[in-house]
């Protein structure tokens, strides 16, 4: 009768993790889900993926479970959240993962988290226009802040959800309207500029992409996405072909995954890495892990506008550091004139957007 009895709690403590807090199963469970390691398995931070169960933060999710300084995951999505996270939470690493469906769950998901990932949106379908896009990501991303302002304020928060450039102003907006706002806790992810950057710089070089570290600044989009080859590490010197094949291919990066896919997709598992990349950083950089130096489209005071991407040092609040440009050569000089101007309209649109 003992050895039965052990097994049933076994299996109760098993389900508790797999059944949602609102389930009627818990409530013959022989466990109670808040005794079940509540705390996560192992030490760490809190993470909340928001958007989970989508092309990116289905990737995302695999690769922040299996990052070690993450003790407890939050899946949040409107579906399939209930899924992703039975798959992920068979993953035998230390995090603790828990899925949120809907909007009704959005603040449990949220409640306590040090790090907030957004990936959420909706990606452009046939017959909608980026501006049909843009009104449907923006409303998402508002709904999202609005609850991180309200559940876990103090979160450093990773944008991904785009376009990056319109979106990390709206959530400004949004956490100021709440009260919360900290500039140094909002980055907009442009990592995926910086990590296709290293990759394409490294086969000009014929070197492996690790050695290889490219400065990014700007924004997230088209001619915004500014690589600094000037600056390059190690010290390297580029022919004008090569400059502008570089620079031309960084930029269309995401066009060139998107017609590769041939209707199919867009840049789903490279996002999730390149954000797990960074969203690595800002654990390391919470962690008080010194000189975690990365690009990320922020408040600034760069330049004259009020947001922009480029080297922020990470630590325990956010950004602590905003770094400037640097010298800059004639080509980088001229391409930061088209960024500004083509950023200055995106920015604004943002901003217009939830004034209205």
């Amino acid at each position: 009768m003992e050895s039965i009895r052990e097994a049933s709690q076994r299996i109760a403590r098993i389900s508790a993790h797999l059944q949602p807090p609102n389930s009627q199963t818990e409530e013959s469970c022989v466990l109670k889900r808040a005794d079940c390691r509540a705390k996560g398995g192992a030490p760490g931070f809190k993470v909340a993926i928001l958007g989970a169960a989508g092309g990116i933060g289905q990737p995302l999710a695999m690769l922040m479970k299996m990052n070690p300084s993450v003790s407890v995951l939050h899946l949040y999505d409107v579906v399939n959240t209930p899924g992703v996270t039975a798959d992920i939470g068979h993953m035998d690493t230390g995090a603790v993962v828990r899925g949120f469906l809907g909007q009704p769950q959005l603040e449990n998901a949220l409640t306590g988290m040090d790090l907030v990932i957004i990936p959420a949106g909706v990606p452009r379908k046939p017959g909608m226009t980026r501006d049909d896009l843009f009104n449907i990501n923006a409303g998402i991303v508002i709904t999202l802040c609005e609850g991180i302002a309200k559940c876990c304020p103090n979160a450093i928060v990773n944008l991904i959800s785009n376009p990056v450039n319109s979106t990390v102003p709206i959530a400004a907006e949004v956490f100021k309207k709440a009260g919360t706002y900290d500039p140094k806790r909002l980055l907009g992810v442009t990592m995926l500029d910086v990590v296709r950057a290293n990759t394409f710089v490294a086969e000009v070089l014929g070197l492996h992409p690790k050695e290889v570290d490219v400065p990014v600044v700007g924004g997230h989009a088209g001619v915004t996405i500014l690589p600094l080859l000037s600056q390059v590490k190690p010290p390297s010197s580029f022919t004008p072909e090569e400059t502008e094949y570089l620079t031309k291919r960084i930029q269309d990066g995401g066009t060139e995954v998107v017609q590769a896919k041939a209707g199919a997709g867009s840049a789903t598992l490279s996002m999730a890495y390149a954000a797990v990349k960074f969203a690595d950083a800002c654990l390391r950089g919470l962690r008080g892990d010194a000189g975690v130096v990365e690009c990320a489209f922020v408040a600034s005071e760069v330049t004259e506008l009020p947001f922009f991407a480029t080297k922020v040092r990470l630590g325990r609040r956010g950004a602590e550091e905003v770094y400037q440009l640097g010298p800059l050569n004639e080509y980088e000089r001229v391409g930061l004139g088209r960024a500004k101007k083509e950023l200055a309209e995106s920015i604004q649109k943002g901003v217009s957007f939830i004034r209205k």
